[in-house]
């Protein structure tokens, strides 16, 4: 076990809704949210203070939060800008004043961090500057890069800048590149498009994916009675954000496959937020306008939300997990289902590729590809002993190497090294 001298951490993340209780879907609010907080608390329980910044834009939230179970963790809210909601893209213009604020709050309060870690690039933006008015070292954890983002979405360019502010993101991202004492890339494939679309290489750069809560998610022990659920008896889970990016259209076109094969089987995608705004529903009906298109109606169940208490039993019951992104820094869900021992057919695009040896313990997909794609669906669904290898070896890499207290550990060693390099 790495000693640390480190005693309290600044981390910032900027954007989507952030409770100490996240209710995850929500717009913005998906696994970000999920790796920061458990990486705070793996850090507490270390004896380390960490104290989480974010936008303040509801006057019914705390602007000081604790996080329940978690005295060592708390949740700090700065506010910028007009008091609403404001999405990701859309934060540029008022970073500056937050930036402001929060070091006036901290100075106010006569706080004192050893060092500030800034997550995705309006966070990374603000911590620059906060950090070096308190003259401390900064770290930076992109979770997704704008550069390789707009490669694998496509689209037409004028209205993808448009939408996603792409260039500044880049400029912006670069910039926090080359000035942070440390970067956290959370898949080797991320390192190497940091390398070849930005330019930029360094020894500062180290791998840490997300962790994974072992304690929660976990297979059924012996002689534990399954959780009835609401959902079919035989079913494939699919749980994300309702994003673009998620590959649902990719899914569908390879789930009208294997549906044509006639197994008992159905399809469940989850996730989103309690009440969808408009961009997501427009996701969300694009989806169910294919379901309806390719006649699957019977077969596919669109459930939204998925509250906290649900996740563990809908990924223990499901026959199998697939996770179809295009786009996707690493795939939390894919690991908890993994950790829960349900085999997993996961994007070969995604971060989960260095996790995932296909064959050993999961299967690796070209999600572009329907006849590919239904093909590992029904190589699970129809060898049982196969299936049951897969899961059980996914669970015994993600509890041997991706849990959040060995994740912590090595976060303290890139936080020491980052430091040493004064």
């Amino acid at each position: 076990m790495v000693h640390s001298r480190i005693k309290s951490i600044c981390m910032l993340s900027i954007h989507g809704y952030f409770d100490a209780i996240p209710l995850l879907g929500r717009t913005d609010t998906g696994g970000q949210v999920v790796y920061v907080l458990e990486l705070a608390k793996a850090l507490a329980a270390l004896g380390i203070k960490v104290d989480i910044y974010t936008r303040w834009f509801d006057k019914s939230k705390l602007q000081i939060e604790a996080v329940p179970g978690w005295p060592g963790v708390r949740i700090l809210r700065i506010p910028a800008g007009p008091w609403r909601f404001i999405a990701k893209e859309g934060l540029y213009p008022i970073l500056p004043e937050l930036t402001a604020n929060m070091i006036a709050f901290i100075r106010r309060q006569k706080l004192d961090y050893d060092l500030y870690h800034g997550h995705y690039v309006d966070a990374g933006i603000v911590m620059l500057e906060v950090a070096e008015a308190f003259s401390q070292p900064a770290f930076f954890t992109p979770h997704s890069i704008g550069a390789w983002k707009r490669e694998q979405m496509g689209g037409d360019p004028i209205e993808m800048e448009k939408k996603f502010r792409f260039k500044l993101r880049i400029a912006e991202e670069l910039r926090i590149f080359r000035f942070v004492r440390g970067l956290a890339v959370t898949s080797v494939t991320q390192e190497e498009k940091i390398n070849s679309l930005y330019g930029f290489t360094s020894d500062r750069i180290a791998l840490l994916p997300p962790g994974t809560n072992i304690h929660t998610y976990c297979p059924y022990q012996p002689g534990e009675k399954p959780h009835k659920t609401e959902l079919p008896d035989s079913y494939i889970l699919c749980i994300s954000r309702i994003d673009t990016n998620k590959g649902h259209d990719l899914l569908l076109n390879a789930f009208a496959l294997v549906n044509q094969k006639g197994p008992e089987l159905h399809l469940v995608i989850g996730g989103g937020s309690p009440q969808p705004e408009s961009r997501e529903q427009g996701v969300l009906d694009n989806i169910k306008r294919i379901i309806n298109e390719k006649g699957l109606n019977e077969r596919c169940r669109v459930i939204g939300y998925v509250p906290d208490e649900m996740m563990v039993p809908y990924y223990r019951n499901a026959e199998l997990f697939v996770l179809p992104s295009l786009f996707e820094p690493f795939g939390m869900t894919a690991a908890e289902a993994m950790a829960c021992g349900t085999p997993v057919v996961a994007s070969k695009f995604g971060g989960i590729k260095n996790v995932i040896v296909s064959g050993t313990n999961g299967l690796l997909v070209d999600p572009t590809q329907p006849s590919e794609f239904a093909e590992a669906v029904l190589q699970i669904w129809e060898n049982k002993d196969f299936a049951r290898q897969l899961g059980r070896n996914g669970c015994q890499t993600i509890r041997g190497q991706y849990s959040w207290e060995a994740m912590a550990q090595r976060y303290i060693e890139f936080y020491q090294d980052g430091i040493e390099r004064e």
